[in-house]
């Protein structure tokens, strides 16, 4: 941006730019540093209203064998989860949807697809799979999310607004989308993988079946997109570094089943 764009830039949108970045600093669970706009109440609110909503609009899976399976799982992998969000009860819930899917929404809600069963083909790489969106949700992704775009509108904005370009505010988004947002997205999915591996692995499931699972999403989508042009990174990305956690997180493993952490979930 030219400094005689800058200094025609309205001081109320100065005031926003400069409210985004001065925002709440963080540190997600991994070390990395976070700046974050809402508070956990806020987000906890946005995600049970979200999937409120969701129940109403997919079937819910009612096969108390599917349910409890499910649920073994979850209860397991939370025993071990340290959550300061706010968060007093988790919410598990299996929907009826053919796609190989699992989601987990701030306030504790988790979402499992009964596409993914046939995809997690055991309780371990079930695991991986809820402990990946455990580690969303504990990392406070959803809040740098929405904190991340809400800087980038205030910036086209003010930008836009100044110039009354379109051509400058599109150009500017654009170079947000490709050079800062599908990083960043990037850098949330490898970090959940590293949440989700730990969390498994303390909770009694072999942190192998990450790997596994990773391996068989790989078979089924021949001709992903390249990874530069992909929000989550490539299956041999996150199979690789995976791979490389996997040492650590079995002395994890292996301390979880000495200290009697032995969850039986069978399908």
């Amino acid at each position: 941006m030219e400094r005689s764009m800058l200094r025609r830039i309205s001081k109320p949108a100065l005031i926003l730019v400069a409210a985004f970045i001065l925002g709440t600093c963080s540190t997600s669970p991994t070390g990395r540093s976070q700046v974050l706009i809402l508070g956990d109440d806020e987000m906890n609110e946005m995600g049970a209203e979200a999937f409120a909503e969701i129940k109403k609009q997919t079937p819910i899976e009612r096969d108390p064998r599917i349910n409890a399976y499910v649920n073994c799982i979850a209860e397991a992998i939370l025993a071990v989860t340290e959550d300061d969000t706010g968060v007093t009860s988790w919410e598990t819930v299996v929907f009826r949807d053919n796609s190989a899917n699992a989601f987990a929404l701030p306030g504790g809600k988790i979402g499992v697809h009964t596409g993914i069963l046939p995809v997690a083909k055991n309780a371990d790489q079930l695991a991986s799979v809820m402990g990946h969106e455990v580690g969303h949700v504990i990392a406070r992704h959803g809040n740098e999310r929405v904190s991340q775009n809400a800087g980038i509108q205030a910036v086209v904005g003010a930008v836009g607004g100044v110039t009354g370009n379109e051509t400058v505010a599109g150009a500017i988004g654009a170079g947000a989308q490709f050079g800062v947002l599908l990083p960043f997205s990037r850098a949330h999915e490898s970090e959940a993988d590293v949440i989700g591996q730990q969390l498994m692995a303390r909770a009694g499931f072999n942190p192998q079946g990450a790997i596994d699972l990773w391996k068989n999403m790989a078979a089924l989508s021949d001709g992903a997109p390249p990874e530069f042009m992909s929000t989550h990174p490539s299956h041999d990305t996150r199979i690789k570094d995976l791979e490389s956690k996997l040492p650590e997180n079995m002395l994890l493993y292996e301390q979880a089943k000495a200290s009697g952490r032995n969850p039986n979930c069978r399908l």
